[in-house]
């Protein structure tokens, strides 16, 4: 299997929550949790969300039979064209949950920056800029969440020049 997470030596573990609401019905999260004595702990989804976006697997770890799950697995580094597109698509695809009345989460290992992006990125969709998308989820997440540099210059950019510049050094991604 690909390696998704790249380890940062500065950033705490997985934050306590196995979750957080970051806008009404918009939730990111992770598949582990650092529990109060500092160890890593699973998250397991069950069917409290009818959407699940995992861009990053592991067994067991739900979601439910209830809830639809999509699945994009992509690295906590840059990105290709390709996946800027794919992030974006996602974004679209949990903001039409939302605007369905549905619940969506959006997850990574940790909860801070593949799941961070996809989040934001559907907070620009609906009417937010770059910079209050990103201290939203920070601020409702953690102070922690993206903490990747790149992924934060994607945003502020924009995601569709983003993925125009990143495809000049890889015209065929």
């Amino acid at each position: 299997m690909k390696k998704t997470r790249q380890r940062d030596r500065d950033v705490p573990g997985p934050p306590p929550t196995p979750w957080d609401e970051i806008a009404p019905g918009l939730w990111m999260g992770g598949h582990y949790r650092t529990d109060p004595a500092g160890e890593l702990r699973p998250v397991v989804v069950a069917d409290e969300f009818d959407l699940v976006i995992s861009l990053f697997v592991r067994s067991g770890h739900g979601p439910g039979p209830r809830a639809e799950h999509v699945v994009a697995q992509m690295p906590d580094a840059g990105l290709t064209a390709a996946q800027l597109r794919t992030v974006q698509r996602l974004a679209r695809t949990a903001g039409l949950a939302l605007d369905s009345g549905l619940t969506a989460l959006v997850r990574c290992h940790s909860g801070y920056n593949r799941s961070g992006l996809v989040v934001a990125q559907c907070l620009v969709d609906r009417g937010l800029a770059p910079a209050e998308a990103i201290a939203l989820v920070r601020r409702r997440r953690s102070p922690w969440a993206l903490h990747n540099e790149t992924f934060t210059s994607y945003l502020t950019a924009g995601l569709d020049a983003a993925a125009l510049l990143v495809g000049l050094d890889h015209p065929l991604a």
